[in-house]
């Protein structure tokens, strides 16, 4: 039984139903995808944490379990509650804007927004989440003050955009068939590198700001799993991340492949806490949940 957190058909479905399809067939017997969204994610992994340590409950494990678990919204601590199998893949976020924008280029919404502080809005997927997180981080690298919008989703953070109620979209690549179909303009995105299918857009990183923001999903189980029942799944879940079918749809949905080996990855986990600390204090992110 595999739990994703997040609802079906969205990227992060697709990929982790692609995995766990070569998965099976290493493992020789059938892997159930079941959804278990909500709460940004949280509800997934709470459940995942729960579960019994025999190795035929794991899952994907948000790396905002980091974040959420320090802000109250996941009954459960990364490093002690959940054992760490494989990371996989990363996400394409970036900032993006309608056609007639004034904003040309980053540069230009930069230049406007430190000359009128609070003006320039963006659309965000949720207070707490990986797109308003790295869009406030951006804003304090570039010494401005933006206007966060938050949407209860990037579907409707995205319509919003389009339809012209606010300035800027953040969020992961959603914004990609319409930057193609030129309903869209892309300013920048987040990654360490640009992405190869919007090679002409900057990240962040190259124009100055030292903002990396590629979210990594992750695949996990509850802590406690037998050594050798650990061994087979890492196995398993390393051949499928290198398979040319999970590559394939990876590149389809502009998602990095970003993998890590379990012990690696829990190592990784940890460092994220410790950054997240410091953001969580940075940005307030407390205050601004409690606010609502």
């Amino acid at each position: 039984n595999f739990i994703c957190p997040w609802p079906a058909g969205g990227t992060a479905d697709q990929s982790m139903r692609a995995i766990c399809q070569v998965a099976a067939r290493v493992l020789k017997q059938p892997i159930t995808v079941e959804n278990r969204a909500g709460a940004a994610g949280m509800i997934g992994a709470k459940a995942i944490a729960s579960a019994k340590p025999d190795g035929y409950t794991i899952g994907q494990i948000p790396i905002s379990v980091t974040r959420f678990s320090q802000l109250g919204s996941l009954q459960a601590d990364p490093m002690k509650d959940f054992s760490y199998i494989a990371r996989t893949s990363g996400q394409t976020f970036g900032i993006a804007v309608v056609p007639e924008s004034k904003f040309k280029t980053l540069q230009d919404m930069v230049a406007y927004a430190k000359a009128n502080p609070g003006k320039v809005s963006y659309a965000h997927a949720g207070v707490g989440g990986a797109t308003h997180v790295g869009m406030e981080e951006f804003a304090m690298a570039a010494g401005i003050q933006l206007n966060a919008i938050a949407y209860k989703g990037g579907a409707a953070a995205l319509n919003d955009t389009l339809g012209g109620q606010v300035d800027m979209l953040a969020d992961s690549s959603s914004w990609a068939p319409h930057v193609e179909a030129g309903k869209l303009r892309l300013l920048a995105t987040w990654g360490e590198q640009r992405t190869p299918r919007f090679n002409n857009t900057p990240t962040l990183k190259e124009l100055g700001f030292k903002v990396v923001v590629d979210a990594p999903n992750g695949i996990g189980a509850p802590a406690g799993l037998p050594a050798d029942v650990e061994k087979k799944l890492r196995d398993a879940f390393r051949f499928a991340v290198n398979s040319d079918e999970f590559k394939a749809v990876a590149s389809r949905i502009d998602a990095p492949l970003m993998y890590l080996d379990g012990p690696d990855y829990k190592k990784y986990v940890a460092q994220m806490f410790q950054h997240e600390s410091k953001l969580i204090e940075r940005l307030k992110l407390k205050e601004l949940l409690a606010k609502g």
